[in-house]
C-alpha cells in the first residue's frame, strides 16, 4: 500500500534526571530534505541521527528535533563566588577613587542583579560525556518516533489510496458514457455532409466517392484506440498503489499518460457532448494529480 509523505512523530524517554524529546515532521519533497537540530550534548551522533532517519523515510522534506528537558537541580547553575566578590571589591574601589556614593539609591538587590549579570559570574554546567547507555536510550527514542511518523504515512497513504481508487472509477465511469454519443456522432456527421451537398451546393455527386471520404474522416475522429490507452493506464494505476511504498513518481508519470489520452479524446470529439464528458474526466485526473505529489 502507498505511504504519503506528510506525517508526524514524537517519542519522550527518562534517563538520569533527564527528558529526551524526540520531534519528526515530514512533507512533501522530491528528494529527501532533512533539517536536523541536535542538543549539544549528542551533536557527535548527528551523523548517525542522519542515517536513521533516512534509511526509515526516504523521501520527503523532513524536520528532526531533540533536545532534553532536565530537573530543577539539573538546570541550576553555579554562581562562581569568587569573581563576584573580585567585581564587587573593583566597584567599590572605582567609586571611592571617583567620589561616588555606593551607599544612595542602590539597594543590596540592585548590586545583586549588576553582578549576576557580568561576564562569567554564572557558570554554565559543563556538557557531560555522552555514554554509550545515554546514546542507546536517544537512539531508541528516535527509532520510537520514526515509528510513529511512518505509522502516520500509512494511515494518510490508505486515505490517498482510497481518494485515488474513487476518482479513477469516476474516470472509468465518465469513459464509458461516452459510446452512446459516439455512436450518433458517426451518423451525424454523415448526415450534415450530405445535406450541406445537396442544399447549399446543389449538385449531383459521387456516392461512392462520399463513402470513401466518409471512412476516412470518421477513422480520423475514430478514439478506439485512446480508450483502450486509456483503461490499461487506468488499471496500471490500481495495480501500481498495490505495489506498497515508493511508487508516487511512478504514479505521477502514469498519471501524465492518462491526461494525454484525455487530452487526445477530446480533440477528436468534435461533439458537445462529449466535450463536456472529456472536460469531467480532466476535473477528476487533476485532483488525482494535485495528491500524487503527495505520495512517498
Amino acid at each position: 500500500m502507498i505511504q504519503s509523505m506528510t506525517g508526524y512523530g514524537k517519542s519522550v524517554a527518562e534517563y538520569n534526571g533527564k527528558k529526551i524529546h524526540v520531534e519528526i515532521k515530514s512533507l512533501n519533497s522530491k528528494a529527501l530534505d532533512l533539517s536536523v537540530r541536535i542538543a549539544p550534548q549528542y551533536r557527535e551522533k548527528e551523523m548517525e541521527i542522519r542515517q536513521m532517519v533516512a534509511l526509515a523515510l526516504e523521501r520527503g522534506k523532513v524536520d528532526v528535533n531533540v533536545w532534553i528537558e532536565k530537573d530543577e537541580c539539573g538546570m541550576a547553575s553555579n554562581i562562581n563566588k569568587e569573581l563576584a566578590t573580585e567585581y564587587f571589591n573593583q566597584i567599590k574601589d572605582l567609586s571611592a577613587s571617583l567620589n561616588l556614593d555606593m551607599e544612595g539609591k542602590q539597594s543590596a538587590c540592585d548590586w545583586m542583579k549588576v553582578l549576576l549579570r557580568m561576564p562569567d559570574v554564572m557558570l554554565r554546567n559543563e556538557l557531560e560525556e555522552l555514554t554509550d547507555e545515554e546514546w542507546n536510550v536517544v537512539a531508541a527514542t528516535v527509532s520510537e518516533a520514526l515509528q510513529y511518523l511512518v505509522d502516520f504515512r500509512k494511515q494518510e497513504g490508505l486515505a490517498l489510496s482510497k481518494k485515488f481508487t474513487e476518482k479513477i472509477e469516476n474516470i472509468r465511469t465518465y469513459l464509458a458514457s461516452i459510446e452512446p454519443f459516439e455512436k450518433e456522432r458517426t451518423e451525424k456527421i454523415r448526415q450534415r455532409i450530405i445535406d450541406a451537398l445537396e442544399t447549399q451546393i446543389g449538385t449531383d455527386y459521387d456516392r461512392n466517392r462520399l463513402e470513401q471520404e466518409m471512412i476516412y474522416y470518421i477513422e480520423k475522429l475514430d478514439i478506439s484506440e485512446e480508450k483502450q490507452r486509456l483503461t490499461n493506464h487506468l488499471n496500471y494505476f490500481l495495480e501500481t498503489m498495490k505495489d506498497g511504498k515508493g511508487q508516487g513518481k511512478k504514479l505521477g508519470f502514469i498519471a501524465q499518460e492518462m491526461g494525454r489520452e484525455i487530452n487526445t479524446t477530446g480533440s477528436k470529439s468534435n461533439q458537445a457532448e462529449m466535450q463536456n464528458i472529456v472536460v469531467k474526466m480532466k476535473d477528476e485526473l487533476e485532483q488525482i494529480k494535485e495528491q500524487v505529489l503527495n505520495v512517498m
